[in-house]
Protein backbone atom coordinates (compact mmCIF):
# COMPACT_ATOMS: atom_id res chain seq x y z
CA UNK A 1 0.00 0.00 0.00
CA UNK A 2 0.94 3.32 -1.20
CA UNK A 3 1.75 5.58 2.14
CA UNK A 4 0.81 8.97 -0.24
CA UNK A 5 -2.38 9.90 -2.04
CA UNK A 6 -2.14 12.03 -5.51
CA UNK A 7 -4.43 14.29 -5.79
CA UNK A 8 -3.59 16.38 -8.75
CA UNK A 9 -1.50 15.74 -11.65
CA UNK A 10 -0.64 18.69 -13.74
CA UNK A 11 1.06 17.03 -17.51
CA UNK A 12 2.42 20.76 -19.50
CA UNK A 13 2.74 19.76 -23.19
CA UNK A 14 2.72 22.93 -24.79
CA UNK A 15 5.93 24.62 -23.50
CA UNK A 16 8.38 26.35 -26.20
CA UNK A 17 11.35 25.81 -23.82
CA UNK A 18 11.14 23.26 -21.27
CA UNK A 19 7.88 20.94 -20.06
CA UNK A 20 7.15 20.01 -16.79
CA UNK A 21 4.83 17.74 -14.94
CA UNK A 22 3.93 19.00 -11.15
CA UNK A 23 2.03 16.57 -9.05
CA UNK A 24 0.25 17.41 -5.76
CA UNK A 25 0.22 14.74 -3.42
CA UNK A 26 -1.07 14.20 0.89
CA UNK A 27 1.87 12.32 2.48
CA UNK A 28 1.38 11.63 6.21
CA UNK A 29 -1.73 13.74 6.50
CA UNK A 30 0.52 16.95 4.67
CA UNK A 31 -0.06 18.66 1.33
CA UNK A 32 2.46 18.83 -0.91
CA UNK A 33 3.61 19.41 -4.67
CA UNK A 34 6.37 18.78 -6.60
CA UNK A 35 7.59 19.90 -10.13
CA UNK A 36 9.66 18.19 -12.44
CA UNK A 37 11.20 17.91 -15.68
CA UNK A 38 9.04 15.75 -18.39
CA UNK A 39 11.95 14.96 -20.19
CA UNK A 40 14.01 13.13 -16.67
CA UNK A 41 11.71 13.79 -14.40
CA UNK A 42 14.30 15.73 -12.52
CA UNK A 43 12.87 17.54 -9.21
CA UNK A 44 12.79 21.27 -10.52
CA UNK A 45 11.11 22.01 -6.82
CA UNK A 46 9.00 20.40 -4.13
CA UNK A 47 6.76 22.59 -1.66
CA UNK A 48 4.92 20.98 1.61
CA UNK A 49 1.63 23.68 2.56
CA UNK A 50 0.93 24.00 6.07
CA UNK A 51 -0.91 26.84 8.19
CA UNK A 52 -1.73 28.83 5.14
CA UNK A 53 1.64 28.91 3.36
CA UNK A 54 4.25 27.01 1.19
CA UNK A 55 7.58 25.87 2.61
CA UNK A 56 10.39 24.06 0.40
CA UNK A 57 10.06 20.21 1.32
CA UNK A 58 12.62 17.71 1.76
CA UNK A 59 10.15 14.77 0.76
CA UNK A 60 11.73 11.22 0.72
CA UNK A 61 13.74 9.49 -1.88
CA UNK A 62 11.51 6.49 -1.72
CA UNK A 63 8.12 8.76 -2.23
CA UNK A 64 9.76 10.84 -4.94
CA UNK A 65 10.79 6.95 -6.47
CA UNK A 66 7.17 6.21 -6.05
CA UNK A 67 5.77 9.44 -7.88
CA UNK A 68 8.27 9.12 -10.89
CA UNK A 69 6.67 5.67 -11.35
CA UNK A 70 2.74 6.92 -11.37
CA UNK A 71 3.81 9.92 -13.94
CA UNK A 72 5.76 7.42 -15.95
CA UNK A 73 2.73 5.49 -16.09
CA UNK A 74 0.57 8.43 -17.28
CA UNK A 75 2.52 9.94 -19.78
Amino acid sequence: MKSFEITNMIIDDDFAVEEYVTVEFVHENKNYSVTFKKTDLEIINSWIFEDGTSLPANIPEEIIELIRNDINKKI
